[in-house]
C-alpha cells in the first residue's frame, strides 16, 4: 500500500458542514458517531498540508471515520491556506475562531455534542496549528481544550524554514524568512511557547520523510512518544500500525 494512499481513499462524507465566517475556506464538517447514549466527546481535527491551498480537509475523512467509531464527535475546520487568502496571521485566526464557535453547532446537532472540553488532534501543519491553539496566550476560553495531540508536528518554524521543509512553506506561510519578522515568528512557533497551561503528547515516526523526527525530538515540555518504522502519512491512517497509539493518546 501507497503511503500517500490514505490522502485519496474514500470515506464517509459528513453528516454535517456549518459555516463558522464569511469566506468561502470558512466551513467546519461534523462527523458524528453512531452511538445516541449522550453527547459524546469532541475532536476538533486540524488538517495538514503545509497550510497549502492544494490540499483540503477531505483527507482526513478515513481518520475521522475511525474516530467516530471509536465513540468520538469530530469537528474538521477549513481554513485559509497560502496561494489562497491565507498566511500569517489569518490561517492561525481562522481556527482559532472556528474553534471558538463550536457553540454554534449545538443548534445544528443539539445534544450530539459534548462542547465544555475539546479534544485537539492536528497533523504535520495541522499540528503546528493544534498546538498554537492550546498553547498561544490568546486562546479561546471556551471550550477548554482538554488535551492537544499533535502528529508529527512543524513545531519549530524556525528550524522547519532553516531545513527548507515543504519547498518554503514557512516562508510562504509567514511572509518570509525568521531573521526579518523576529516578532511574527515568535507568536506563531509552538516550540518557544513550551511549557504551556495545557498537556500536549507529540507522535512521530522515526521514518517520517516530511518533518524530521529529530524536530519533535527536541521539544521540550511535551509527552513525546516515537514510533518505529512509521512514516509521515501513517499517523493520519487507521488502518495503519501506528493507529492503536493515535487512538490512546486521544483516550487515555
Amino acid at each position: 500500500m501507497d503511503a500517500r494512499d490514505v490522502l485519496t481513499r474514500p470515506a464517509a462524507r459528513p453528516d454535517a458542514v456549518v459555516r463558522y465566517g464569511d469566506h468561502s475556506d470558512h466551513l467546519l464538517d461534523v462527523h458524528l458517531p453512531v452511538t445516541t447514549s449522550g453527547p459524546a466527546p469532541v475532536v476538533f481535527l486540524v488538517h495538514g498540508g503545509f497550510w497549502r491551498e492544494e490540499f483540503d480537509r477531505t483527507h482526513t475523512r478515513p481518520l475521522a471515520q475511525a474516530l467516530t467509531g471509536a465513540g468520538w464527535a469530530v469537528v474538521t475546520p477549513e481554513y485559509r491556506r497560502t496561494d489562497g487568502d491565507g498566511g500569517w496571521p489569518a490561517t492561525f485566526d481562522d481556527v482559532a475562531t472556528a474553534f471558538r464557535r463550536l457553540r454554534l453547532l449545538e443548534d445544528v446537532v443539539p445534544e450530539r455534542l459534548a462542547l465544555d472540553e475539546v479534544t485537539v488532534l492536528g497533523h504535520s501543519a495541522g499540528g503546528h496549528l493544534a498546538m498554537l491553539l492550546g498553547l498561544h496566550t490568546g486562546r479561546p476560553a471556551l471550550p477548554r481544550v482538554r488535551r492537544v495531540v499533535a502528529l508529527a508536528p512543524v513545531a519549530d518554524l524556525p528550524e522547519a524554514h532553516a531545513r527548507d521543509l515543504g519547498a518554503g512553506a514557512v516562508a510562504a506561510l509567514m511572509g518570509g524568512p525568521p531573521d526579518e519578522l523576529v516578532q511574527e515568528y515568535a507568536a506563531a512557533d509552538p516550540a518557544r511557547m513550551l511549557p504551556g497551561n495545557v498537556e500536549v503528547v507529540v507522535l512521530h515516526g522515526d521514518r517520517d520523510q516530511q518533518v524530521p523526527v529529530q524536530m519533535s525530538r527536541a521539544l521540550r515540555d511535551v509527552d513525546y512518544v516515537e514510533l518505529p518504522d512509521v512514516d509521515h502519512f501513517a499517523l493520519v491512517d487507521p488502518v495503519s500500525p501506528a493507529w492503536p497509539a493515535v487512538l490512546a493518546a486521544l483516550t487515555r
